[in-house]
């Protein structure tokens, strides 16, 4: 995707020429950091496996098909590898299938290479992968909506649901991303997915369960293994459940992760600075409970205080693992060409007509560099301190222990009991192009 445009323009020339960036300090924010060590992945993942409820739910011979999503989950290849060993143990034949919606471009191929991307390969899993977007209608809701499903997963003997339970970007409910939504909208491919979403997300909290009802009379879910993750992006927990146990328990498991997820302590600012969104760090690119770039907030509001508040939010590009999937860069206010050169829209596309969010996907204002983005931001703020603007900078959404705040900011670093100054204040470290990297 590409815009003719001349790199001298006059709004990077307005920007350049009359607003000056404040210097910025480095910042560590505390969270708890209990986690578990990847080495010992495999034997807690067998550990949780080996119970005799989810042990004896596997038989030799038996064709398992085991789920992996497209979200940057930390550790996926090692948690999915010990699945299928596990499997392999007890003599039945896993196999892997993307379960991941209409990610991956809505295609087969696309959505294989979103696996080869977190090193989900035949080769490093030991096992086949089978990608098709063909599904199977399983039956239809009390609502009436049809309900469908992988044919691969649906051909099997038995499935082993595998995701992250954590906050949904975008409603909120005893269910919100997890092993239920798995089973519904990952495993629906894009078919199933775009059925789900009909409703929309203000509906969502109350059909995610109505079409998981579905699917669960109708397939033989051996187990789910969920996985929680802390603030910075580490394993904090795995806990295999039966397929009882996943509707009883994952609602106090997402409590838990709501618990350990990474925040903003500083909640109120002008400018909101992210070097980065993609796929690959959340479902809408930055994670609007981090952010505050809710693209659908009257879904997302579930009466407690809020997170961030910026008056504009910039993001300066675009993750090579996000394979030009720019989903969620709607929601910001400023961005930069190469963000913009880097947008695949054949593969952009597919998710908001799926999901039905298609502001997600508009393309803001951008300047050439990213000096002039971030300019540009703090041009347009409304009634702020021009001279000495709070700015606060984030690498992404995923990695939110080390931050970066502007020198008006600093004694409210100081005051809270969760932040901590790390260095002195430096300039921006802009390149001879105005970039930072």
């Amino acid at each position: 995707m590409a815009f003719e445009s001349s790199k001298d323009n006059v709004v990077d020339h307005l920007c350049s020429t009359s607003v000056t960036l404040p210097k910025m300090i480095k910042v560590h924010q505390v969270f708890d950091k209990t986690c578990i060590d990847p080495v010992d992945l495999p034997r807690v993942v067998r550990d949780q496996l080996d119970r005799d409820e989810i042990r004896r739910n596997i038989k030799p011979g038996m064709s398992i098909a085991v789920t992996c999503g497209s979200r940057g989950i930390a550790n996926i290849s090692i948690i999915v590898k010990a699945i299928v060993d596990y499997v392999k143990e007890l003599g039945a034949k896993p196999f892997i299938f993307p379960a991941m919606g209409s990610h991956g471009g809505a295609t087969a191929d696309g959505q294989l290479e979103v696996l080869a991307g977190y090193h989900v390969t035949e080769e490093t899993m030991g096992c086949p992968i089978r990608a098709t977007m063909d599904t199977v209608r399983l039956g239809t809701t009390v609502e009436g909506s049809p309900v469908y499903q992988d044919q691969y997963a649906h051909e099997a003997d038995g499935i082993i649901l595998c995701g992250r339970i954590k906050a949904h970007t975008t409603f909120r409910g005893p269910y919100e991303s997890g092993l239920l939504k798995m089973s519904v909208i990952g495993m629906g491919k894009q078919h199933g997915a775009e059925c789900v979403h009909e409703s929309g997300f203000i509906n969502m909290a109350r059909v995610l369960p109505q079409f998981a009802r579905v699917v669960f009379d109708n397939t033989n879910i051996l187990e789910g293994v969920g996985i929680l993750e802390n603030a910075f992006d580490q394993t904090y927990k795995i806990e295999a459940l039966t397929s009882g146990e996943i509707w009883e328990k994952e609602p106090e498991l997402l409590k838990e992760a709501k618990r350990m997820m990474g925040r903003l302590w500083i909640e109120q600012t002008d400018v909101l600075v992210v070097d980065q969104i993609g796929k690959d760090i959340s479902g809408d690119g930055m994670d609007p409970n981090i952010t505050g770039t809710f693209g659908s907030p009257e879904s997302a509001c579930d009466g407690n205080p809020g997170p961030i508040h910026a008056q504009r939010t910039v993001v300066l590009d675009l993750t090579d693992a996000s394979h030009g999937n720019a989903n969620g860069i709607g929601v910001a206010d400023v961005t930069t060409k190469r963000f913009v050169d880097k947008t695949n829209l054949d593969i952009t596309y597919p998710n908001a007509l799926t999901s039905t969010l298609v502001n997600m996907v508009k393309i803001p204002m951008f300047a050439h560099s990213d000096e002039n983005a971030i300019k540009l931001a703090v041009r347009v703020c409304n009634m702020i301190d021009r001279q000495n603007p709070r700015i606060v900078r984030i690498r992404n959404s995923l990695e939110m222990g080390e931050i970066w705040v502007s020198e008006a900011l600093i004694e409210e670093v100081k005051a809270h009991p969760n932040l901590e100054l790390a260095g002195n204040l430096e300039d921006w470290g802009f390149d001879c192009n105005g970039n930072l990297w």
